[in-house]
């Protein structure tokens, strides 16, 4: 379940799926996703689905999180990531892997108690982890050069594209029925949407939770 030819096995699948990307898969190859999926299912934690992980979240099937991080990459180095939900922890712990600063909001306090401990394990000190609204971003580290949604959103609000830095893309689920891997782009004429793969997510909730 652990083995390094497990994760080997896993990466084989991305490849054949069409992810490219060969910094996206040393990150994929390099994260532990056992570690961050529920005991009872550690046995499915390389298989390509998406499982629960409690608090009425998910974690994202290893090829979604592949192609959300190829297409915010772009073939270029990111300096600063903000990602908008980080549940488990997983896509935060692969996008440390090739991002020099990665900020991340949860608004579900419990939940993110347990992502700071995983990120912990594994020794991430690149990682910011926040406890807020993501929907409202974190202006006072913008701007960013790229922001990434773990849930869907039918809009990207005015806060969040003005954190994002000339040059900077967006990529997100839109939508709430139909839902499909938008990537805004930010460019100096303002911004540019493009529509791509379907998708299913959680939809995002504004506010926070504590309990």
């Amino acid at each position: 379940m652990t083995s390094a030819r497990t994760r080997a096995r896993m990466i084989e699948r991305l490849r054949a799926r069409g992810i490219v990307d060969e910094v996206v898969l040393a990150a994929m190859s390099a994260v532990p996703r056992h570690i961050f999926v529920e005991e009872i299912l550690a046995n499915r934690a390389y298989d390509d689905v998406a499982l629960p992980i409690n608090f009425g979240q998910t974690i994202s099937s290893p090829f979604t999180v592949a192609r959300m991080s190829e297409l915010l990459r772009a073939g270029s180095g990111l300096d600063k990531v903000l990602e908008i939900g980080s549940g488990c922890g997983y896509q935060t712990a692969v996008l440390a892997q090739f991002v020099r600063e990665v900020y991340s909001i949860e608004r579900v306090g419990p939940l993110l108690t347990r992502t700071r401990t995983r990120l912990r394990q594994l020794r991430l000190n690149n990682v910011r982890l926040k406890h807020a609204d993501g929907l409202l971003g974190l202006p006072e580290s913008a701007p960013f050069d790229g922001i990434i949604f773990t849930a869907a959103a039918t809009h990207i609000p005015a806060t969040l594209l003005e954190q994002l830095a000339i040059r900077g893309r967006i990529v997100f689920p839109k939508g709430s029925q139909d839902q499909y891997l938008c990537v805004i782009e930010r460019n100096l004429q303002g911004y540019t949407e493009t529509m791509l793969d379907e998708v299913r997510f959680v939809p995002i909730v504004p506010g926070i939770w504590k309990r």
